[in-house]
């Protein structure tokens, strides 16, 4: 295990040196969160409990987190409990969650989901990284369907993923609407390499493409150290909520 600092080291996140292991994308997912104080949060696929992390310590919400594999859902819990946060930690499969998740419905569901399709990439040896990188029994469809189960009436849905997978997103998000899409571009003029993509079970309105949030500073990385520009800093340093538009 590594001890690793997120939010400029105000959380201590334990993560495993060869397996899965988390980097901004489940900051950057917390961040986009419109959790309010109260409300009731679910994350399909937890993992070590970063980016439940991160919204625990920006808003107290009652979270939740939901992870297939057992010794990520342990350290989810530990990770939790080290940093003096609350969230229940369920282990237990997307399509056939357990009972007490089946009976709830929640304020919103977030989730990264696993990036690649199993059948275009080369699995890791690693099967923590196998299971989190590469889509298995179910597709990024199946993910979208069972956040959407999961959710109260007018809920919000939050997904962050690769951008050339957002026409799959959005076909996924049929029965939720008022969808917002933001780029996340790693400098300015170049392709957006992420989008964070949120909507609203049942509700109506159009999709609105946001303007990107441009990572670094800079055509290039020319210097030791990071060179993120000042709203990605906000974020990640100083964990700051990232609006995507008002209610």
């Amino acid at each position: 295990m590594t001890d690793d600092g997120f939010l400029d080291g105000r959380l201590k996140i334990l993560q495993p040196v060869d397996g899965y292991r988390a980097a901004t994308d489940p900051v950057f997912l917390a961040a986009a969160m419109r959790a309010k104080s109260g409300e009731t949060v679910l994350e399909l696929g937890c993992g070590a409990g970063v980016a439940l992390a991160c919204l625990l310590h920006r808003v107290p919400v009652k979270a939740t987190g939901l992870e297939l594999q057992q010794d990520y859902a342990d350290l989810a819990r530990l990770n939790m409990a080290r940093n003096g946060l609350t969230a229940e930690i369920v282990r237990g499969d997307l399509a056939e969650m357990p009972e007490t998740l089946r009976v709830q419905s929640f304020d919103h569901v977030m989730m990264n989901p696993p990036f690649y399709e199993s059948a275009r990439h080369s699995a890791p040896q690693n099967i923590g990284k196998s299971v989190a990188f590469l889509e298995g029994e179910y597709s990024l469809e199946d993910w979208i369907l069972a956040g959407l189960k999961r959710l109260k009436p007018l809920g919000w849905i939050t997904i962050i993923h690769r951008a050339e997978r957002l026409d799959e997103i959005l076909a996924g998000l049929c029965k939720a609407g008022d969808a917002h899409v933001l780029p996340l571009a790693a400098r300015r003029g170049r392709p957006a390499q992420r989008v964070i993509v949120q909507a609203r079970k049942g509700a109506a309105g159009p999709l609105k493409l946001l303007s990107p949030l441009i990572l670094h500073d800079g055509d290039s990385h020319g210097a030791d150290g990071d060179d993120f520009s000042q709203n990605a800093r906000e974020i990640l340093r100083d964990g700051k909520a990232l609006v995507i538009s008002e209610r």
